[in-house]
């Protein structure tokens, strides 16, 4: 606020602007912290004031960030052909953050009309984040083809294409839960089924992208690769796979994943 001429350079810089994904992601995470915890802080209605305040701000700011961003990069930016990283996907995955949360709150709307309109809105969001964030991926996959890995403090961001993953298994298994009690038969079983027979071949490739983007690491470590802010995306990312197994351990009711859940949060806090 008191130094404006330094966002203008940042939103103006095609690395760091990808990063303005962040401050939504904040938002809305908080949001849905508030939602779990904030009844021991605060009554049941001021809990609800902020996470609902804390969500719209998150999703407004999240949409404009995954419009704006990538309008600038196709327009303004300057981009090598081997530019494309893990940064990309951050101003895309924010809808996507919107959708799980979303789902939390639907409960909270007494009218149905409103409960199902917010709930196919959150698909929507969805669907927004993921045809993205699958592009993304593909052209990520094609640099790393193409010209391979610097070894440089760009490589932590490899670890970023898990958030699309694990955060879109988390959208698509607590939308799924919340369907049950407001979506008109048969549409509800259908929204249920759909949250494993998604969640479980994209957690399939979450665990294989987590194996390759381990070697890269251990390589990249190899060669002397420098600390760098970059180094968060080996947490957060990881956390949207733990919520996305605790989803699918919910819905299977399957031991594997259960213990699947409790070793990447080990990991997670390892990390």
């Amino acid at each position: 606020i008191k130094r404006p001429d330094i966002i203008k350079r940042q939103i103006n810089d095609p690395i760091m602007a990808q990063f303005f994904g962040a401050p939504p992601m904040a938002f809305l995470s908080i949001a849905g912290g508030t939602i779990l915890f904030g009844d021991t802080l605060f009554t049941a209605s001021i809990t609800l004031i902020i996470s609902w305040t804390l969500w719209i701000i998150g999703t407004i700011s999240g949409l404009l960030t995954a419009i704006i961003i990538p309008y600038k990069l196709f327009t303004k930016f300057e981009v090598r052909d081997d530019g494309a990283f893990g940064g990309w996907l951050m101003p895309v995955v924010p809808p996507m953050v919107s959708a799980a949360i979303g789902a939390m709150l639907i409960p909270y709307i007494e009218s149905p009309a409103l409960q199902q309109t917010l709930f196919y809105i959150c698909y929507c969001f969805f669907g927004m984040s993921l045809m993205a964030a699958f592009i993304i991926i593909t052209l990520i996959w094609s640099r790393l083809a193409h010209s391979g890995t610097s070894g440089s403090a760009r490589v932590p961001t490899l670890w970023i294409v898990l958030g699309p993953l694990g955060q879109s298994i988390t959208a698509a298994g607590a939308l799924g839960a919340i369907a049950v009690s407001i979506v008109n038969s048969p549409l509800d079983k259908y929204f249920g089924a759909f949250s494993v027979l998604y969640g479980l071949p994209v957690w399939g490739f979450a665990i294989f992208w987590s194996a390759i983007a381990t070697l890269l690491t251990i390589r990249a470590l190899k060669r002397n690769m420098p600390f760098a802010l970059t180094w968060w995306a080996f947490t957060f990312p990881v956390g949207t796979c733990v919520t996305g197994t605790t989803q699918l351990a919910l819905h299977t009711q399957s031991l594997f994943f259960q213990w699947a859940a409790m070793v990447l949060f080990g990991a997670l806090i390892v990390a």
